[in-house]
Order: C-alpha cells, then sequence, then structure tokens
C-alpha cells in the first residue's frame, strides 16, 4: 500500500495535521492514518484514547466540518484513522485554503485559489461577471468579424445576427443580469488586457532557445487573435519545401496548416486567463512549440486526452462562441483531426508536454522536407532563395524578396523581417545596388530603392 491521492500516514498526531484534513476535505476526501511511518509500516500511537476523544472536537472547531475518527489496530499496533468525506463548500483551515493533489498537500493561492472558489460555488472564471466592462465597451470589430464568421459556419440564428449587441451577448450566455461575463471582455473588446492581463498571444523565431532573431506580438479581442496569428505564421514565419510535379513548382509548409490552426485555437480556448500570461509560439527551422498557461481537465492524463473523449473546455463560454463562429467543433475531435494532418502531411504527431507550468505542443519538420526548404528562407522567400541564393548569398536573395514583396518596404522593416541590424542591411544594399540587382529611385534622403524588372 502507498499514500496515493486519499491516504496519508503520520506517525504521530500534531495539529498542523488538520492542513492535511482540510485537503481532503477541497478536494475527493480521504483517510489519514496516525501510527504509519513513512513506508507505511504501522509503529502505534501510545495516546489512542486521548486522541479518540479530542481529534473530534479540533476538527470540528478548526475546520468547521465533521470527521470519523476511529481506533483500529494493525499488526498489534494501535492506529487513528480519520476519515474525511469530500465537501461541497469551501473549507479553511485558520483562512487558509488546503488541497489534496495526487499524493501531495498544497496550500492554494492567487488565480489556483480563485478557480477553486469559484468552481465550489459552480461557476468558472469565464462566466464570472465584471461590473468594469459595458457593451458600449465592446469593439464593431469584433461583431462584425464574429458575425461574419458565423454566417459562414450556419451555426448561429440570421435573426439574432442582424439583431442588437446586447441581444448577440445575452444568445452566448455573455451576460448575466446587468453585467456582462469576463468572456465578452476576451471576445468582443479591442483591449482585452484593460480587464485580464497577458490575454495576448507572442512569437518568435529561434535560430537556437537562446538565439532569438525576431518576435511579434498579437493583441486585441480573441477572434481577431486567432486571425492574425495564423496570417502571421503564413507569411512572416513557416518555411516552405519545394516539390515538382511534371513541371509544376509547388511549395508546400513543413508543417500541416490544418494541425497549427487546431493547436492555436486548442490553445486560446483552453487558456487559463487568469494566471495572466500570454501564450508564447516559439518558431525554429525544424520545429513549432506552441504553449499556453491552461492544464488538463480534472483527473485527466495524456492517454484519455489521446483517446475518444467528450470536450470539456476549460473555458466554456469561449468555447461556444468560437464553435458559434465555426472556428472549432463541439465533440472533442481536436487532437484526433491534428493527428491525421500531420500523418497525411509526412510528419509525425505534435509531442505534449503537459506540467504545472501549462501545457506544451512541438511539432517536428521531417528531415527530408528541411533540407528541400533550405537553410533560412521563409515560405515567401523560398523561390528566390533557391533561384538567387547560390550566387548572391541568402541575405541578400532574401533581401530582393522581400523586397519584391514590397516595393514600399523600409531598412527599418527590411531588418525586422530578416533578423537583421539596420547597418548589416545598408551593407547588403549597397551590393545590390552595385552589382545591378537594385537602384536608388528619388533623392538620397526620402527616396527608396527600386528592384528593375
Amino acid at each position: 500500500m502507498k499514500e496515493n491521492q486519499n491516504i496519508e500516514w503520520k506517525e504521530t498526531w500534531r495539529d498542523e495535521f488538520l492542513k492535511w484534513i482540510c485537503g481532503f476535505a477541497n478536494a475527493e476526501g480521504g483517510v489519514l492514518v496516525i501510527g504509519r511511518d513513512d513506508q507505511g509500516q504501522p509503529v502505534g500511537v501510545s495516546n489512542a484514547n486521548t486522541l479518540l476523544n479530542d481529534l473530534p472536537n479540533k476538527i470540528r472547531d478548526v475546520l468547521g466540518i465533521m470527521a470519523d475518527v476511529n481506533l483500529v489496530k494493525k499488526s498489534g499496533k494501535d492506529l487513528i484513522e480519520i476519515r474525511v468525506e469530500p465537501y461541497p463548500t469551501p473549507i479553511s483551515y485558520k483562512g487558509e485554503y488546503h488541497f489534496r493533489s495526487g499524493s501531495t498537500k498544497q496550500e492554494l493561492k492567487g488565480a489556483a485559489l480563485e478557480r477553486f472558489l469559484l468552481k465550489k460555488r459552480g461557476r468558472r472564471w469565464d462566466d464570472t461577471p465584471e461590473p468594469s466592462l459595458a457593451v458600449k465597451s465592446c469593439s464593431a470589430a469584433a461583431f462584425k468579424l464574429f458575425k461574419l464568421r458565423a454566417k459562414e459556419s450556419g451555426r448561429m440564428n440570421n435573426a439574432v445576427l442582424r439583431d442588437s449587441r446586447e441581444v448577440i451577448l445575452d444568445n452566448l450566455g455573455l451576460t448575466e443580469k446587468r453585467w456582462m461575463r469576463r468572456a465578452a471582455g476576451l471576445l468582443f473588446t479591442d483591449q482585452p488586457e484593460k480587464h485580464v492581463t497577458g490575454a495576448w498571444v507572442k512569437i518568435g523565431f529561434f535560430v537556437t532557445d537562446d538565439d532569438l532573431r525576431y518576435q511579434d506580438e498579437v493583441h486585441g479581442n480573441l477572434f481577431g487573435q486567432v486571425e492574425q496569428v495564423l496570417e502571421f505564421l503564413r507569411t512572416k514565419y513557416l518555411k516552405a519545401y519545394i516539390t515538382y510535379h511534371g513541371i509544376q513548382r509547388r511549395e508546400t509548409f513543413l508543417f500541416p496548416e490544418s494541425a497549427l490552426r487546431e493547436t492555436v485555437l486548442n490553445a486560446i480556448v483552453h487558456k487559463d486567463y487568469s494566471r495572466g500570461i500570454p501564450i508564447q509560439i516559439s518558431v525554429y527551422d525544424d520545429r513549432i512549440a506552441v504553449w499556453n498557461p491552461g492544464a488538463l481537465p480534472e483527473h485527466w492524463t495524456l492517454k484519455k486526452l489521446f483517446g475518444k473523449h467528450a470536450s470539456e473546455p476549460f473555458n466554456p463560454l469561449i468555447a461556444n462562441a468560437f464553435f458559434r463562429a465555426g472556428y472549432i467543433e463541439a465533440w472533442g475531435r481536436g487532437i484526433e483531426k491534428i493527428n491525421r494532418d500531420c500523418r497525411e502531411h509526412g510528419i509525425e504527431p505534435p509531442a505534449y508536454d503537459v506540467d504545472l507550468s501549462g501545457v506544451m505542443v512541438t511539432f517536428r519538420a521531417n528531415p527530408t522536407h528541411i533540407r528541400s526548404a533550405g537553410k533560412s528562407f521563409p515560405r515567401s522567400l523560398v523561390g528566390l532563395g533557391e533561384r538567387l541564393g547560390e550566387k548572391l548569398g541568402e541575405t541578400r536573395a532574401a533581401i530582393l524578396a522581400a523586397m519584391r514583396r514590397d516595393a514600399k518596404i523600409t531598412t527599418k522593416a527590411l531588418a525586422e523581417t530578416l533578423g537583421l541590424s539596420t547597418t548589416a542591411v545598408d551593407k547588403n544594399l549597397q551590393y545590390l545596388k552595385s552589382h545591378g540587382y537594385i537602384r536608388r529611385v528619388g533623392p538620397a534622403k526620402g527616396g527608396r530603392w527600386e528592384v528593375p524588372e
């Protein structure tokens, strides 16, 4: 027998062990055994009768609950078993809230305490009313985008979509009496960080874990965040590998767009917004890692996550709005879809790392595809890089490709896009000019570079 979620051993009684009883009451209940050592061997207690009389009163007076305190014998030794039932209301020990998790006891504080108290009241973080929110603070752009996507999905009544903001919010369950719920602030305001710290996404391109070349931050309402994150990945961060079908050239992302889309959506829907930390997407030449400060549903394991399961979103109201807008399905098919898309794309399904800090999903590219994609060109630069990379060098070829995509791009923008200093960009521009690849149009100050046809 081992200590587990529902069993704890102590050799002798100390009043601080009331914290463990508090933890059992706040979780699934359990048994605290006095008179066993750390290995579970019975060592007995010398004051069993005194404990039988004193403990029920201490538990009642300090914690306000009742527990069964029994005397049992094991191997001729007297043991005290304290059996604690799970309580539907929060139980505190002198103002502290303790919780049994696995074979350990934790004191709940901050966001974890708020989440625990909300759950005991039958609520979730995203459905809690927020007095500082008002319908007038909602974004016209957010409603326009939601209406467009909901109309395309056919999952919301057209009559409701033509109605007022108040009616739409009410139909989505985002209002309570005269207040808006927290989820509404995330979904329909352009500055949700006024109410929820860390409600944004950051993306970075890394050469190594400690060598960040460039990055972007995505803010605004959650609908817009999804669209903008995916656009950044497509146009700035993802590389493509090249194949030929006859004489037709094809460029394909190293990672399946549909799987990345599903992963980004999962991160936004299942994120624990109470922790105040942004979602982080780290892009490398050979992999992409998407991290969010969330957690699996209570008692879930990775095995259950990978098997057939019902949808159990961390933020049900956010999930419902995303479902109505056609961004997600409602049947817990996301993991299955991601794995299938990866296999069809010729890569392994992503690796999942779940711990107390959050959830990390890591996609790794097919090594053969990486070689076909070249060393350092994002998708939009692959074609020119392949034609000119060997002749000009990768940096100069990338500069030319960026200039052909955007004729008005500035030196500063080139530096940010390619992860270079402005000095390095200037030197390469002078080289390209001297060899006839670009020319200067207009005055030295205020003019621009041009790529001749």
